[in-house]
Order: structure tokens, then C-alpha cells, then sequence
């Protein structure tokens, strides 16, 4: 490859934050050439405008706008095929609304993975901030933010037990893996319509390790109120145990099919089936009933029993009468 590095570089109505967002990116100090490839998702707002606008301050920068003609109606689509546009041979990724706040960033981290080729990525610390670009300081909203508490070395039976994640999105750069195409990466937007961060940790930790470094070096900008159009907020509107659910089945899925499963798997699989079969015994109606048999006939038949004869109610049952005999 001769690029360096890519930024996939992902916004949808981002008008009030991508100026500062791309000029973030454009104006890292590197001894090399980087590229940004922009998946800008067909904004009704005037983000268009200001990316081409800001692009053009910056000529000696390779910016690759690619202006979807039609939304994806899947961000993570859209990251999907911004990812496989991308020629570099590490990648960082930023969103239009956070941004990076050190100008060293990318070197340090791309300087990080030449001297040290036995990890597969690297991330770094960060701060959250709020719509107005103020740091977020009250206590319950920065407790979201201790997903992402690691510092040295992190594994895939890390990512697997600790109930943690190695860095967030903004904060990744990592090899290139994608065009060895060694597994099935559309994965990548079949599980879920906007969570692919989860996924993207997945792909690296099961070809290598990552390290966290303790610097902060990005702004995560953090919004969650009625009404709003990022994720955080329209996950207020959403059921998250049954979206968690069924991605988790996917990832076990695609994780049987490309590595095989672990011990962690069962475990898993049996916890996402008591989620289902305790919120169908709050409330029994067919849509909870479609939602634990969809939990029983692969997380129980294909991942627990593999194959040994059961039944949803005997099963349900035997999980029932567990919990009961464990509370005494």
C-alpha cells in the first residue's frame, strides 16, 4: 500500500460540529501522507457544504468526500463501505461530531504499532464533552464513559470477561486487516443498524492484541435527550436488552463460524435466554414469545445443549426452578 494511513471519517447532520471535527483530522502533524475518506450518509442539513468547504483550505490533504446519494437508512453501513474505500495501511476512525484534540495523535499511535508489531492496535484516553463543547463533569454521565477504563495491554478474553472495551471509537487506530479479507466482514452492518464499534474491537482482538495508552488525545461528545438524533439519544426510544441480545446471537454466530466458540459462549447464550424468558414471564405476548424462542433455538439448541434433546419449556423450566433453588 502507499498510503500510510486512512480516517474513516463518518458524519450524518453534523453541521453544528464537523468543521471543528475535520479540521481536527486535516491538521495532525505527520512525517507522512494520510488520506480522509469521508462517508457523509445524505444529510439534510448543510454538513455537505461545510466538509467541501473546509476540504478546500486544505489542498495539499487528500480528502475523498463520498456523498451517498441516498441515506443508508444503516450507519453502519455506511462505515462498511467507507472502511473498504479506504487504502491506507493502518486506519483511524472519527466521527463528525467528536474530535481529536491533540495534533500528535496520529503519529504517536501510528509510531506506537511500527515499534511494536505484536499488537494490532492501539487507543488512547479521552474526555467527554457535552453539545456546547463544555467538559462533562457530573458524575453519572462520565460513569458511561468507565466502559472504556484500561490502561497497557488488552486481549479478546479480555474483551470477552472484563465487561470492558480497550478504547472508544474515536480513539482507534489499527492495521489495515480488511483487504485479506481473511473473515466475512459485512458483519459488520448485518448485526445491528448503528453499533459497529463492538464489532471492529471483535475483528482486531481475534487476529491480535491492542494497547490503551493513558494520554487523552479525543473529545467524545456525549448528548442523550428527547428528540436527538445520535445514538445515544435515540437509544432512549429503543429496547436495548433485545438489541444487545440479538446482537450479541449474531457475533456468537459469526464468531462460531470464523474461530469457534469458547466456554464464554455458553455462558453468554444462557444469560441472553434468561433476559427473554424473564421479560416473557412479565409479559407473555407473542412478540416476547418470538423474542425467546429466537434466544432458545440457537443460544440453547445450538451454543448450550449442542445437539442434546430439549425443549423450550423443559429448558425454561430447568432455568426457572435454577433461579429459584439458587435464591434459597
Amino acid at each position: 500500500m502507499s498510503i500510510r494511513l486512512s480516517v474513516i471519517f463518518i458524519t450524518y447532520n453534523h453541521e453544528k460540529y464537523v468543521e471543528k471535527a475535520l479540521r481536527s483530522v486535516l491538521t495532525q502533524e505527520t512525517d507522512f501522507d494520510f488520506e480522509v475518506v469521508v462517508g457523509e450518509d445524505c444529510s439534510t442539513d448543510r454538513t455537505r457544504e461545510i466538509l467541501t468547504a473546509v476540504a478546500a483550505e486544505y489542498p495539499d490533504k487528500t480528502v475523498r468526500l463520498r456523498f451517498r446519494e441516498e441515506n443508508s437508512g444503516r450507519p453502519t453501513l455506511n462505515v462498511y463501505e467507507t472502511t473498504k474505500a479506504c487504502q491506507g495501511e493502518y486506519l483511524a476512525y472519527l466521527e463528525g461530531d467528536d474530535y481529536w484534540s491533540d495534533p500528535h495523535k496520529l503519529q504517536k499511535q501510528v509510531d506506537f504499532l511500527e515499534a511494536h508489531p505484536e499488537y494490532i492496535a492501539c487507543t488512547h484516553d479521552h474526555v467527554m464533552i457535552d453539545e456546547n463543547d463544555e467538559r462533562i463533569r457530573d458524575p453519572e454521565t462520565l460513569k458511561v464513559g468507565q466502559l472504556y477504563e484500561w490502561s497497557g495491554l488488552f486481549t479478546y478474553e479480555d474483551y470477552k470477561y472484563s465487561g470492558k472495551w480497550p478504547g472508544h471509537y474515536a480513539s482507534v487506530v489499527s492495521r489495515n486487516i480488511y483487504p485479506a479479507e481473511k473473515y466475512d466482514y459485512t458483519i459488520l452492518y448485518r448485526a445491528h443498524d448503528f453499533v459497529d464499534d463492538a464489532l471492529i474491537l471483535l475483528f482486531l482482538l481475534i487476529q491480535g492484541d491492542i494497547f490503551r495508552m493513558n494520554e487523552p488525545m479525543s473529545a467524545w461528545r456525549y448528548v442523550k435527550k428527547a428528540g436527538g438524533k445520535n445514538w445515544n439519544s435515540l437509544a432512549m426510544e429503543r429496547d436495548l436488552l433485545r438489541d444487545d441480545c440479538y446482537l450479541s446471537q449474531t457475533m456468537m454466530k459469526w464468531v462460531d463460524n470464523a474461530v469457534g466458540l469458547s466456554d464464554y459462549a455458553k455462558e453468554r447464550a444462557a444469560k441472553d435466554f434468561g433476559s427473554a424468558l424473564k421479560l416473557w414471564l412479565k409479559r407473555p405476548d407473542r412478540e416476547n414469545y418470538r423474542f425467546l424462542k429466537d434466544m432458545y433455538d440457537y443460544n440453547i439448541k445450538e451454543v448450550v445443549c449442542k445437539g442434546k434433546r430439549t425443549s423450550l419449556l423443559t429448558y425454561s423450566l430447568k432455568t426457572i426452578f435454577g433461579k429459584l433453588f439458587k435464591a434459597d
